[in-house]
């Protein structure tokens, strides 16, 4: 099974000062050193975390490939054709929504939202991107992607997660589309709120062959790195200190 670990958040608390660290693409190579098979990045229309530099940067360095989540935007669109990253991952995008909250909805092959998505699904593929979507557990909508000949869907996690660990209801609804999905002919990816606790469950199932990851990563690296960081910035300061002091004497 691969893993690709979304390193928006690290950008998001470099955002919070408009500074230069922590940098998403240093984060990205040493995810890669851990064992990460690929990196997720969400480039929003608002650029409230990731920016167009980190994607540029990225689709430049990295060692295993590039996942990138947009909307239908046609700036971002743009930037997926020129860049040509691995995967495409197209997830639904709300101003006031704090992360993405639930799956895209796939309506009416006759609708404006539907054609927009086609048209941008048509445009990746013909730059070579293999395209995912991201979906609720839901069997009807797995059938209007696999309409949509992508390769891929990205089950959202969100109820699962949302309900461990008293869900199994949620958990079988996984299991359903997965399997579902796969007899479509689409490879079965999975993510969203998944976390050290709950993953087990979902990574067992048989047809999923790619997590994303990324908070609950990023949330425990602060806190398995900080002891490391204090003491290494400690050593700084107190030989600087006793520099001082001896060329003071």
């Amino acid at each position: 099974m691969r893993l690709y670990i979304n390193v928006d958040h690290v950008a998001t608390v470099r955002q919070a000062r408009r500074a230069p660290e922590p940098d998403p693409v240093e984060a990205a190579a040493l995810c890669e050193r851990g064992g990460a098979d690929g990196i997720t990045v969400h480039l929003r229309e608002d650029r409230r975390h990731i920016q167009d530099d980190d994607v540029h940067r990225l689709s430049r360095h990295l060692t295993t490939v590039l996942n990138l989540e947009l909307a239908t935007s046609p700036d971002i669109v743009r930037l997926a054709v020129k860049l040509a990253p691995h995967q495409a991952t197209f997830v639904p995008e709300r101003r006031q929504e704090i992360t993405t909250e639930g799956g895209l909805e796939l309506g009416s092959p006759r609708s404006a939202r539907h054609r927009r998505l086609a048209a941008a699904i048509q445009r990746l593929q013909d730059a070579g991107v293999r395209v995912s979507l991201f979906i609720g557990p839901d069997l009807a909508t797995i059938d209007r992607s696999a309409a949509l000949a992508v390769a891929a869907v990205e089950l959202h996690t969100g109820e699962y997660a949302h309900a461990f660990p008293r869900a199994s209801r949620a958990l079988g609804r996984l299991r359903r589309a997965a399997a579902h999905a796969k007899a479509a002919g689409l490879a079965v990816h999975a993510g969203h709120g998944l976390t050290y606790i709950n993953v087990t469950p979902v990574a067992a199932i048989p047809e999923v062959e790619e997590l994303n990851i990324g908070h609950s990563i990023v949330s425990r690296s602060i806190t398995t790195g900080i002891e490391v960081a204090v003491r290494e910035m400690r050593q700084l300061v107190d030989r600087a200190h006793v520099d001082q002091i001896q060329a003071a004497s």
